[in-house]
């Protein structure tokens, strides 16, 4: 196949997240077809799956400029900059007017299972780059198709693929065959089911970013109303300064006040902690469970256990692409050093392109969180000005791409995560994230919707 009719295929953006619409609003702006393929059924599908939490950002931080481009035409008005939404708001009131503008541009239903170079498996050197990609998708209830791209964005993210109990990285002995009293994501309390799931019952809280604060902040307000709601807070490191965030230090107030509630829980007695607790087995006691730390403490038993240790990324589906990934953070090799959490919070991480995301498999970008791998100082506005500078690249604009248009001040105060913590890899030690910077995104799990923020 030729360059010139290379040039005429899509460039094919895996997920209709905040970071893959934006992707294909900066490629129409600048000329190229994009196609979106979703694996769910609507866009923003994994925001959705946290639609009961505010985000730590106002709207007038929320919208990516190419993307609100597209929107404005259509009548489409901004929400109040300055109002803070919920997941659920978000998707609804911008990411699906988004999709809905951008059309049969975006897919939905179409999981992506393989990608690769036509006619080349990731051994074969020869005519590699001239080669066009091959995306395999298994359509929601049809035949496994194979479609074909110029380029491709993987824009997938992390939520997919939760960080298990174990601290080993793997599951803990025992948590597989314990997960129906196991969840991976924050509680939404208001739900009547999940609700009789809780109250009046014991949980273990295992992790300590903003998503344990959420979580044990609402237990000890079911606790207030349902008598025998206990909670225990697992931490795999010990308590410190630091442990519940910035508090009226950070700048992020919603999100200060998100670790002082979740002080408050456990000096109240809602929650008690149990610190530098590894976890390396779940054994039963009848129908509840009993944690076993690697130093053999054994916790009293629980009725149910809420996982909340960061997220990781699927990379499965790319075996036959040649990425270059920085072996302790999955992330690409060039940036991995500049989001280290050992060594980096989010305000320290400067804005990049395409630069920092190329692999040695031409035209393949990992863009968002799946570009960060394990790292959880991810900001979304990082990810907006990913997704600028790689369609810049692909368009063959390198001034643009290797131009800077986003700034990132070092302000605010670090140690609350948020939606993409991490908490045992943080550089803080218990739990990295989201800095205060005026012109930059921060999206976490936070305060449930009635705290009026996050």
């Amino acid at each position: 196949m030729s360059t010139h009719t290379t040039d005429q295929l899509p460039v094919v953006i895996v997920g209709a997240g905040p970071v893959g619409l934006a992707a294909a609003a900066h490629l129409v702006e600048r000329g190229i077809e994009p196609l979106v393929l979703e694996a769910g059924p609507a866009a923003g599908t994994a925001v959705r799956d946290w639609s009961h939490v505010r985000l730590f950002s106002p709207w007038a931080e929320l919208v990516d400029p190419a993307a609100e481009k597209l929107l404005a035409p259509t009548g489409w008005v901004r929400p109040d900059g300055a109002a803070y939404p919920t997941g659920g708001d978000w998707a609804e009131l911008y990411l699906q007017p988004l999709a809905d503008v951008l059309g049969d541009r975006v897919r939905y239903g179409a999981r992506v299972t393989g990608v690769a170079r036509a006619g080349r498996d990731r051994i074969v050197d020869s005519g590699r780059d001239e080669q066009p990609f091959t995306v395999h998708i298994e359509p929601s209830g049809g035949r496994e198709e194979r479609l074909t791209a110029r380029a491709v964005v993987d824009a997938s993210g992390t939520w997919a693929v939760p960080g298990p109990m174990g601290a080993d990285g793997l599951p803990a002995l025992g948590e597989k065959a314990a997960a129906e009293h196991i969840s991976y994501r924050v509680p939404d309390l208001k739900d009547p089911d999940v609700r009789a799931r809780y109250a009046g019952k014991r949980t273990a809280v295992v992790g300590s970013g903003a998503s344990a604060f959420t979580a044990l902040a609402q237990l000890a307000d079911l606790a207030k109303e349902e008598a025998g709601t206990q909670a225990v807070w697992i931490l795999r490191r010990g308590i410190t300064g630091s442990t519940y965030g910035g508090g009226e230090a950070d700048q992020l107030p919603a999100r200060g006040a998100l670790g002082l509630r979740a002080k408050a829980a456990v000096e109240d007695g809602h929650a008690s902690a149990a610190t530098g607790f590894r976890t390396e087995s779940v054994e039963r006691d009848g129908d509840r469970l009993v944690l076993v730390a690697e130093d053999g403490r054994r916790l009293d038993p629980v009725d149910e256990v809420i996982v909340l240790t960061g997220f990781r990324p699927d990379l499965s589906f790319l075996s036959e692409i040649r990425l270059g990934l920085d072996e302790r953070l999955q992330a690409p090799t060039a940036l991995a050093p500049l989001i280290d959490p050992n060594v980096h919070s989010c305000g320290t991480v400067y804005p990049h392109g395409v630069g920092e995301l190329s692999h040695p498999e031409k035209d393949v970008y990992l863009a968002g969180m799946k570009s960060y791998g394990r790292a959880p100082t991810f900001l979304a506005m990082t990810g907006y000005e990913q997704v600028r500078s790689v369609a810049a690249a692909i368009a063959g604009d390198r001034e643009a791409a290797e131009r800077v248009e986003l700034t990132l001040p070092e302000t605010g105060v670090c140690g609350g995560a948020g939606l993409f913590d991490d908490p045992d890899a943080a550089r803080s030690g218990e739990g990295g994230g989201c800095c205060a910077a005026p012109t930059t995104l921060r999206i976490g799990i936070g305060a449930p919707a009635s705290s009026g923020g996050c």
